[in-house]
């Protein structure tokens, strides 16, 4: 056969993913803090797009019966206004003050009386004060941060220390460059040497400032090893010792619990022990910690779910974590009847209107996907809601994906960074999917979460003289209908930071020796 070029016509389909598919599905695994990001970017390079507020009351919510069952009525969703339908506040004037006032039960000429200046200067000078206090006489509001005392920093508490302890100017010079090289708990993370050598200074002497240095507030701040953090914390409380400078310097032992060679290391007893221990947890192996300057963030959550006065779960979409983006369609209308069909300027004013018409869509598609997959989550694990976490089912992301007909891969999407406000407390979607652990008897099987969280109470209600080994918390288990190995208990204490039975058994038995005492 004589090999040639040839063409053929082929007709094939194929799942293609659009930028815009792709885009939809960021935006379904997005945060909150993300999606108003990614919200700004885009009003920020669209002019079509318009960001409101979400002082109304919008989004998507569901109610479902105390069994998990829906509720009569569908979904309320956020509507928008109808056509022709006004703002109470649109196009009033001054003339229609009074009937706004009668409308909203308000009277116009009766606000903010109580804040007005007071009217008699019984104190002139309190009368200028209070027209010079922020938000008076301008209309502005008060910041109350105005009123509030700056928080210390660590560097500035030990600025104030230096010229008590530090008279050369030499000396200031060194403690200041050591000061600027601690890290945010405190130690010292700075090579001695090498800063000898940078200043041009003697490393006798910059041993001597740090000697000096390790003495300021907070306690053992400076020190360059854990160790030497707990001798300068002991040594400022005169309690370090030669037995308890045997402690300090073998802490890894500590860390194993290995108490038999910390006796022998250290020449005491058991007893001493117990309080050379006792003494060491007074410590701070942390000292600058309660400088820290970073603001907690909190969470907002997504979905939150309270209980209906019928006994059935009310789920709705939470507004602060819901951006509302609108379309000016009238400002687009307003622009296209001035330029050409074919021009620049209208080629970038459609652009710009599909883009927000597909943000949009998306937005609301995001929300009604969270909205069905919340939805189904709290049907499943109706009981956990009812009577905590000991009634947590075990559940996968295959069982609600094919309730509510999507795939696990969306699902996987949606539970991800995702957090849910209940009754019981604010969680993340992704803990309400668990493993599943058989049951002893052949009925429900039960959650690893439930099992995790009885392991946690028995070892917290054991006592001194009848701690359980592994193999008991089986048996307890197995008689309470979980089937569960002794290697998985294991590794879910170990999961739990909880101690094996012999260490547990060690430290109960000297605090109880310590109570006593």
């Amino acid at each position: 056969m004589a090999l040639s070029a040839s063409l053929h016509l082929r007709q094939s389909q194929s799942l293609v993913m659009t930028p815009q598919l792709m885009q939809s599905i960021q935006l379904l695994q997005m945060t909150h803090l993300e999606l108003n990001q990614f919200i700004a970017q885009e009003v920020e390079k669209n002019p079509l797009l318009e960001l409101h507020g979400n002082d109304e009351d919008f989004g998507i919510s569901s109610e479902h019966g105390s069994r998990g069952e829906p509720a009569s009525g569908e979904d309320a969703g956020g509507a928008d206004e109808a056509p022709g339908q006004r703002d109470l506040y649109d196009n009033a004037t001054a003339t229609d003050g009074e009937r706004l006032g009668e409308q909203l039960d308000a009277d116009f000429g009766n606000v903010y009386q109580d804040d007005a200046a007071p009217q008699r200067a019984d104190a002139p000078e309190l009368l200028g004060q209070w027209k010079s206090m922020p938000g008076s006489g301008e209309g502005g509001d008060y910041d109350f941060d105005d009123f509030v005392a700056g928080a210390k920093s660590l560097r500035e508490t030990l600025l104030e220390q230096l010229p008590f302890a530090l008279t050369s100017a030499s000396d200031r010079l060194i403690a200041q460059h050591l000061i600027d090289q601690l890290d945010e708990a405190g130690y010292l993370q700075a090579d001695l040497g090498e800063v000898a050598e940078r200043l041009g200074a003697p490393p006798a002497d910059v041993t001597r400032v740090l000697l000096t240095l390790q003495q300021f507030d907070p306690p053992g701040v400076f020190a360059r090893t854990l160790s030497e953090c707990l001798a300068i914390q002991l040594r400022l409380r005169d309690r370090l010792d030669p037995a308890m400078e045997a402690l300090v310097a073998n802490l890894e032992l500590l860390a194993r619990r290995d108490f038999a060679s910390l006796k022998k290391i250290c020449g005491v007893d058991e007893e001493d022990l117990i309080d050379m221990l006792a003494e060491i947890r007074k410590l701070d192996p942390k000292p600058a910690t309660s400088f820290e300057t970073s603001v907690s963030e909190a969470i907002v959550p997504d979905i939150v779910v309270r209980a209906a006065p019928d006994g059935s779960w009310l789920i709705e979409l939470n507004p602060d974590a819901l951006p509302r983006v609108l379309v000016n369609q009238a400002y687009f209308n307003t622009v296209s009847r001035g330029t050409s069909k074919n021009s620049a300027d209208q080629i970038f004013l459609n652009e710009c209107l599909q883009t927000a018409n597909w943000l949009t869509r998306s937005l609301d598609q995001r929300a009604r996907t969270i909205m069905k997959v919340a939805t189904e989550i709290v049907r499943q694990q109706d009981a956990f809601l009812v009577h905590g976490v000991g009634h947590l089912r075990p559940l996968n992301l295959k069982t609600v994906a094919d309730a509510i007909k999507m795939h696990e891969s969306t699902v996987s999407r949606v539970t991800s960074n995702k957090y849910m406000l209940t009754p019981r407390g604010l969680f993340e979607l992704k803990y309400f999917f668990t493993v599943s652990i058989g049951s002893a008897e052949g009925g429900d099987s039960h959650s690893a979460e439930t099992v995790r969280h009885r392991i946690r109470a028995m070892i917290h209600e054991e006592r001194a003289d009848a701690v359980l080994s592994d193999d008991d918390i089986v048996d307890s288990l197995k008689r309470a209908g979980i089937d569960i190995a002794r290697r998985t208990v294991a590794k879910y204490r170990e999961a739990m930071n909880l101690p094996s039975s012999v260490q547990r058994r060690r430290e109960k038995r000297a605090l109880a020796k310590a109570s006593g005492a």
